[in-house]
């Protein structure tokens, strides 16, 4: 065949089949590693700027719809030259893509976890338009995005940062998804942070016999722990605090008698149930009830978190509704006031009678997020509404989801500066909210030094618990600074260990110093603590018998004397606004009690939250046993909070098989 004679059509084609357009992956290896320094430096917040919330960064919507309008146009090309050009038009739309994600991944916003592509009216999500004019479609019912990155200087425990998770294979993907479609089950994605304590350990009453704590009426491990089953996730050990999970329930202790100590300890033990030669002793505190109609106005500052990381419905959205529940239990003589902090703190509310709930809910429903995050400005701004009125109780309510920019020296001026508040009688709470980015190590931290309390607010039923049922405890102080300390007696008992409480762990010597802040009972608030013990002789003890100990010949016979002894309970508090303490002293009889319905329940609750930990003074016990223990004893539920307790557990052996 002549060669003048060809379809030139043809020579193209074949040219075209020739020409070698693969990727150069040596460039290819280039473009990802400047796109992750980039990543990285994008994220990598300066520890003296604010945090900004840049306007939402282009989605995957955007590069669908340029991508759809190159396909539509190359259908509408002849056939023959299509066929002609399909190599070059492939070609250029890969061209025109890459460059299209790689300006994305160029370009990356600073500030990622502030921003979302989709903004937050009063709960409500709105779509934001996309590069190509279209709108982004609304992701439904997706969980809040964890990432693997810290946001700058956020307060907690130490006041460290935490460095980044190392990447997995997928990461390219990763970063190139928009934030609303990043999974949050990618590992070292998720930013929560949780105070991880290593378990109390078991103890010689012949070397170390006495044990010293502060109280603890937090809830906040529960509501976090049913958070995580309620997903299908099994919760992190650092997670799980017992003695909250515990506490979370209410019991029928004993309560205090008319004009004595404003609580009343009752102390019983009876045979543990998960270890046959052991023996747990339960420590009940019953807070009094108060006189309710008898109680002084309120002074209630809401210092609510509005950054961009609160631009979702389980947050600010959540926030909202359950503040406006709790307007309902004011009184007309109580007094609001709304603080916000995003970017610099502004007051917006100023302090308003209860009674007029129109302009107090006005202001609750007109918030929004946006901006960063100054929190340390919106605590002063917050403490500054109270004008000193004796007759009046002044509280601060921080409602966050806990990326709180220092803004001071460093954590210890923050809970200095909190502690010298509470002097002048303003205390502080702390609800939480939201999940990827929860600070629960600041919550611990602000609540312990403002004398309130901390809660995790997951659900509006919670909300109603905390706000609505619990109100009048959580706001009202009846004693402070409240320790508690046991002194084993060695002839009886030969090991201890304190179930939970471990971030509540107490000097020996702290007892006595009035100078030493613990933990603040509420009106009507119950404690519950818990210790295994081992019987001198049991076939339990873990530790082998010392060759030599440290009693005298005089004390061994004074121990049996009190042979009937267990131990010796000692408590300390302080009336309110008081600066020296007062002492409760009480013996432990060694007598088992048959347990109540309340005992089995909270022992049962005592066992999942170790099963949560690990399991690892539990012997053989499985949930099985925990599940039917707490069955045995939920007695009247009137409220199903306990009815919940099982369905969760039972979720929890499912999901640990």
């Amino acid at each position: 065949m002549n060669p003048m004679d060809r379809d030139p059509l043809e020579e193209l084609t074949e040219g075209l089949a020739r020409m070698d357009v693969r990727p150069d992956q040596n460039r290819r290896d280039r473009t990802m590693a400047l796109a992750r320094e980039k990543f990285d430096v994008a994220f990598q917040e300066n520890a003296a700027e604010e945090r900004p919330i840049p306007d939402p960064p282009r989605t995957g919507a955007g590069r669908a719809s340029l991508t759809g309008a190159v396909i539509s146009m190359t259908r509408k090309m002849k056939k023959s030259l299509l066929y002609g050009t399909s190599g070059l038009v492939m070609a250029g739309l890969a061209t025109v893509v890459t460059v299209q994600l790689g300006d994305e991944v160029m370009n990356v916003p600073q500030n990622h976890a502030k921003h979302e592509s989709l903004a937050e009216v009063d709960g409500a999500r709105a779509p934001q338009p996309s590069i190509g004019g279209d709108i982004n479609p609304v992701p439904q019912n997706k969980p809040p995005i964890s990432r693997d990155f810290e946001s700058g200087p956020s307060f907690g425990a130490v006041g460290q940062k935490t460095a980044p998770a190392s990447r997995s294979a997928n990461e390219g993907a990763l970063l190139m998804a928009p934030v609303q479609d990043r999974p949050t089950n990618v590992q070292g994605q998720n930013r929560d942070r949780f105070p991880d304590a290593e378990q109390n350990p078991v103890n010689s009453v012949a070397q170390s016999p006495i044990s010293t704590f502060s109280i603890d009426v937090d809830t906040a491990s529960y509501s976090t722990t049913r958070r995580w089953l309620n997903q299908g996730r099994v919760p992190e050990a650092s997670t799980v605090r017992v003695e909250e999970m515990i506490n979370y329930f209410d019991y029928d202790w004993p309560a205090p008698e008319a004009g004595g100590a404003p609580f009343r300890a009752s102390v019983a033990n009876y045979e543990t149930p998960w270890n046959a030669g052991t023996e747990i002793v339960r420590i009940g505190l019953q807070g009094m009830m108060p006189d309710i109609d008898a109680r002084p106005p309120l002074d209630l500052v809401f210092l609510i978190d509005t950054s961009g990381s609160m631009r979702s419905p389980d947050k600010l959205g959540l926030l909202k509704q359950s503040f406006l529940m709790m307007l309902g239990e004011l009184r007309p003589e109580d007094r609001v006031s709304i603080v916000t902090y995003a970017g610099s703190a502004g007051t917006t509310l100023e302090l308003t009678p209860a009674s007029d709930r129109a302009t107090i809910r006005n202001a609750l429903e007109n918030l929004s997020a946006g901006g960063s995050t100054a929190g340390a400005a919106g605590l002063r701004e917050a403490y500054g509404k109270f004008d000193g009125d004796d007759d009046r109780v002044g509280r601060v309510i921080l409602a966050t989801d806990g990326d709180f920019n220092v803004g001071m020296s460093g954590p210890d001026a923050m809970t200095d500066f909190i502690a010298d508040q509470r002097e002048t009688g303003a205390y502080l709470s702390v609800l939480g909210f939201g999940q990827g980015n929860y600070n629960d190590t600041l919550m611990q931290a602000l609540a312990q030094n403002g004398n309130g309390q901390a809660a995790y607010i997951d659900t509006l039923s919670e909300a109603r618990k905390v706000l609505v049922d619990q109100l009048t405890g959580n706001l009202f102080t009846i004693a402070e600074d409240v320790k508690i300390q046991v002194e084993f007696n060695p002839a009886v008992i030969s090991e201890y260990r304190l179930i939970g409480y471990e971030t509540r762990a107490l000097a020996r010597e702290d007892f006595s110093n009035d100078k030493v802040d613990a933990g603040e009972i509420g009106a009507g608030h119950q404690v519950t603590a818990l210790y295994e013990v081992t019987p001198v002789g049991s076939d339990a003890a873990r530790m082998a018998p010392v060759r030599y100990d440290n009693f005298s010949s005089e004390r061994r016979a004074m121990n049996l004397e009190m042979a009937g002894e267990l131990g010796f309970l000692r408590l300390r508090y302080k009336a309110p606004g008081e600066d020296e303490s007062r002492l409760i002293e009480a013996p432990i009889s060694k007598e088992q009690e048959a347990m109540t319905d309340d005992d089995r329940f909270a022992l049962a609750i005592a066992g999942f939250g170790q099963h949560l930990r690990g399991g690892k003074y539990l012997e053989d016990w499985g949930m099985d046993a925990a599940v039917d223990l707490a069955r045995d004893g939920r007695g009247e539920d009137p409220f199903g909070y306990r009815s919940e307790a099982l369905q969760l557990m039972q979720t929890y052996e499912a999901l640990s098989r």
